[in-house]
């Protein structure tokens, strides 16, 4: 009987050390990449440096457009320093997407280098919330 629980115990010990390898190796990934460190919160969410957590987008090597070729005028210059007709140009992009496509433009602006204005920013992070929720 004892070699039998002495068995068990082994066995649960060398599944947890298993366990905590598993999950130090997932940290490490998750807080670099490409020997780059990326903040995160500790409940899994982004650090909000990024509209879209990357973690969960498939890689992509060039912008996707959405018929939305006019705002790569607006690349590299400070969502805070658009005029209002380039706001509004972001705002007609945004008003012409469907749901289901806000994360994947948001991530082509962010390869881009375009900046969305507060408030476009703040309707489309609760556009993907929602989207989120309902496709879990």
């Amino acid at each position: 009987m004892i070699p039998l629980v002495l068995f068990i115990l082994l066995g649960l010990v060398i599944l947890v050390l298993f366990e905590w390898r598993a999950r130090k190796r997932g940290a490490l990934s998750s807080t670099e990449r490409d020997g780059q460190p990326l903040e995160r919160k500790a409940d899994g969410e982004c650090c909000g440096q990024h509209l879209v957590c990357e973690r969960e987008l498939p890689p992509l090597d060039t912008p996707v457009y959405y018929d939305d070729e006019e705002l790569d005028s607006l690349a590299g210059i400070p969502a805070a320093q658009y005029s209002e007709q380039q706001a509004d140009l972001v705002r007609e992009v945004f008003s012409t997407l469907r749901q289901e496509d806000v994360v994947g433009w948001v991530r082509s602006l962010q390869m881009r280098n375009i900046e969305l204005p507060p408030d476009v920013r703040e309707e489309a992070l609760l556009l993907v919330r929602e989207y989120r929720a309902n496709v879990r």
